[in-house]
């Protein structure tokens, strides 16, 4: 029988790339690991990986595995931190995944009021997930995605929670600055500063330059925004980001949004959450919050 400590044992060498080190992390020695992988491939009559010297190379078998453990592990990891809560007499962490960089000082403003409303219910930002927004909200490695970029799919529900226009961010200085619109094939010459991520996800990308099959003469990332702006205002180069963003950061940055475009780009960002946790009464606050404060968007 497939037991959860098999998953497990699969998912770690899977992580750490050796019996010794997956052993190590999950507190066993190696042979009462490659035991319990023994007894299983004498269980389901099939092996799950070969040896090939000091590497492991998993089988068909051993790779459907895998992909089973890294589905449902997760989900049963989470299913005991929320039962520990509950004994502990908390109502919850509410774990919120960001598919959108410079949203970070939205969010602020929304999670402040939150935890004062729902002072038993922790919040949790992520980042970084093993397949992806989408895949880490079906993973259930967070509660709610925040995206510039929905997939509606079942099992899934977006809601949108405000527009916001997309805008070149230039210097005060930069012969830019004072142009109604700025054109795809003027920043031929000029150096792109965006957030490290992929081109096809960055919209000044797909939906500015490439089809007007255009590109920056330097593209250059750099993770956060006020060392992004702090660059822009130093005439080191611009970027594209949301209208509200930047009129906040020129109150104290020398810097000036400029459209792209003579229409300009209109965007949203959305909520996305599981079909089946939209009633959960902390989940829907939060999302009910995060609509009241759609005027930071401007």
């Amino acid at each position: 029988m497939i037991e959860r400590h098999h998953l497990a044992i699969l998912r770690e060498v899977h992580r750490q790339g050796t019996l010794t080190a997956a052993a190590d992390a999950l507190c066993l020695t190696q042979s009462a690991l490659s035991h319990a992988i023994r007894k299983l491939e004498q269980q389901i009559g099939t092996a799950v990986w070969i040896k090939e010297g000091r590497n492991l190379r998993l089988t068909q078998a051993g790779s459907y595995l895998l992909n089973l453990a890294q589905r449902l592990l997760p989900q049963l990891e989470h299913a005991e931190e929320i039962m520990a809560q509950f004994a502990q007499g908390q109502r919850g962490t509410l774990r919120i995944g960001m598919e959108c960089h410079p949203c970070y000082q939205w969010l602020l403003k929304v999670v402040a009021p939150y935890l004062q409303q729902w002072p038993d219910v922790d919040v949790d930002v992520k980042q970084k997930f093993q397949f992806g927004g989408i895949g880490a909200l079906f993973g259930y490695e967070i509660d709610v995605l925040v995206t510039p970029d929905p997939l509606f799919m079942a099992g899934l529900q977006f809601q949108p929670v405000f527009d916001y226009e997309q805008v070149l961010v230039v210097g005060k200085q930069h012969p830019l600055a004072t142009a109604a619109y700025v054109s795809p094939e003027q920043l031929s010459s000029e150096t792109l500063i965006s957030y490290p991520v992929e081109t096809e996800r960055l919209d000044i990308f797909s939906l500015f330059l490439l089809p007007a099959n255009c590109s920056p003469k330097r593209h250059k990332t750099i993770e956060t925004t006020d060392i992004m702006l702090q660059m822009v205002a130093a005439g080191r180069g611009v970027a594209a980001l949301p209208r509200w963003l930047v009129e906040e950061y020129a109150t104290r940055l020398p810097i000036v949004p400029v459209r792209l475009g003579p229409e300009g780009i209109a965007k949203q960002i959305f909520l996305g959450v599981r079909e089946r946790d939209v009633e959960i009464d902390y989940l829907r606050a939060f999302m009910e919050l995060a609509r009241t404060h759609n005027q930071l968007a401007g």
